[in-house]
């Protein structure tokens, strides 16, 4: 059980080094008189007035929002001044009203990613992150346009997808519980429970409320599958599926590539259908090992842009006729990797319009266990496309059936029979 935000705090690992130096720098007056004001609230107040443990806890929770959420403007917020109100008028009194506060403080941020986690909440999020053995429902959540629960696809191969859990469905209750109002992390606690154990989930699709019962079970998430499909004409498709990007995907991936290649195929077909992102690197290494030359991404604040990310000439192959497919369940580490290939033009994108799923999180500990949860950049593509809420378009759509579902296989096998009735799609 995974949850976005949860996938793209492992995803900022790399850069944060590079976010935080850039906002030391922007912040340095603001630390310094930041600085000065803590000295002196110190240096006037009595040892009875002094500064307490819950109101360092609060100047933390702040300060990892201050030094780099990606919206400088903090949605209109004076973020100063809030912070100064709170020291002074808050209730900061014990720990169960300053968790109050802090949460208070990041809802004045409008960003439903960008939330304060208990210690148990965190130590359970930092348990379950890219586990490739887990337990649970199998089902990555978003936030759609007004702040509901939106199923961004479920696990392939996990009970949800079993149970008939959908892309864009919006999840309204959990065993009756409403969803409304509740942060991912509440959420994804409601789901887990013990293996074997049953959980009802109440979703609108398309405007139609339906209940869905969705058995608690281990499974393990295979990232790449891959085969050779032998097709008319003496031509060979070679069909990669990626279905999470996790520690070992990069590698994974490449290996199916050299035995595709070796094997003589015509083309490739990467299928991203149903993969909701993971572990950013991942997408760099397969970007990399299909093209020599480009650039891949770039990770932007409000400000512009924070780094960019290039192909290094070490493609493994940058030139054999690339497919890449795609589908609403396609989101952010998928949708940097298909839009890197298809604004340099190393691809054609092949499917429907992805998921829109453009921002990087980042899990920053505080003192007593707890954590806040951050959104500290935007991905790009090349040709400067904010993937957020948009999505990458495809080139050409896949075929579909009357109820408008698309009619490829996402499995091996069943991929190359339909392949060999309809090469021309992928060659």
């Amino acid at each position: 059980m995974t949850c976005a935000g949860t996938n793209d705090a492992k995803d900022a690992v790399d850069a944060r080094e590079d976010i935080a130096r850039e906002e030391a720098r922007r912040h340095a007056l603001g630390a310094s008189v930041a600085t000065v004001a803590a000295a002196s609230i110190l240096a006037s107040a009595t040892p009875v007035e002094a500064i307490t443990e819950n109101q360092m806890l609060f100047l933390e929770a702040w300060r990892a929002v201050d030094k780099a959420y990606v919206d400088k403007t903090f949605n209109g917020v004076n973020w100063f001044r809030l912070r100064e109100t709170e020291l002074k008028n808050g209730d900061l009194d014990d720990t169960d009203e300053t968790y109050a506060s802090i949460r208070a403080m990041l809802k004045r941020l409008d960003d439903p990613f960008t939330q304060f986690l208990e210690p148990e909440k965190y130590s359970s999020v930092t348990e379950r992150t890219m586990k490739a053995d887990v337990s649970g429902v199998g089902i990555e959540m978003g936030f759609g346009d007004d702040k509901s629960v939106v199923v961004v696809a479920p696990t392939p191969g996990g009970p949800s997808a079993e149970a008939g859990v959908a892309a864009k469905d919006r999840i309204m209750a959990v065993d009756s519980a409403p969803t409304a109002g509740k942060s991912l992390y509440e959420i994804a606690d409601e789901l887990s429970g013990p293996q074997g154990s049953k959980v009802t989930l109440t979703i609108d699709r398309d405007g139609k409320k339906r209940d869905i019962d969705v058995k608690r079970r281990r499974y393990t998430v295979v990232p790449v599958t891959s085969t050779t499909c032998d097709v008319a004409g003496d031509k060979k498709i070679g069909y990669v599926k990626l279905s999470a990007f996790n520690q070992v995907s990069g590698a994974k991936t490449k290996e199916a590539l050299k035995a595709l290649k070796a094997d003589g195929v015509d083309s490739f077909v990467l299928d991203l259908r149903d993969n909701v992102g993971g572990l950013f690197p991942g997408a760099l290494e397969i970007a990399r090992a299909l093209m020599n030359e480009g650039t891949i991404v770039y990770i932007a604040d409000s400000n512009g842009e924070r780094d960019v990310f290039e192909a290094d000439r070490t493609a493994l192959d940058a030139d054999t006729p690339l497919r890449v497919l795609v589908n609403k369940g396609t989101a952010s580490a998928s949708e940097v990797l298909s839009g890197a290939l298809q604004d340099n033009r190393r691809a054609v994108i092949l499917g429907e319009q992805t998921f829109g799923k453009g921002l990087i999180q980042t899990l920053v500990p505080l003192s007593d266990g707890s954590a806040v949860s951050v959104t500290v950049a935007q991905y790009r593509t090349p040709n400067g496309t904010d993937i957020n809420k948009i999505g990458i378009t495809p080139d050409e759509p896949l075929p579909k059936d009357a109820s408008g579902a698309d009619v490829v296989p996402s499995n091996a096998a069943d991929f190359c029979a339909y392949a060999r009735e309809s090469p021309d799609i992928f060659l």
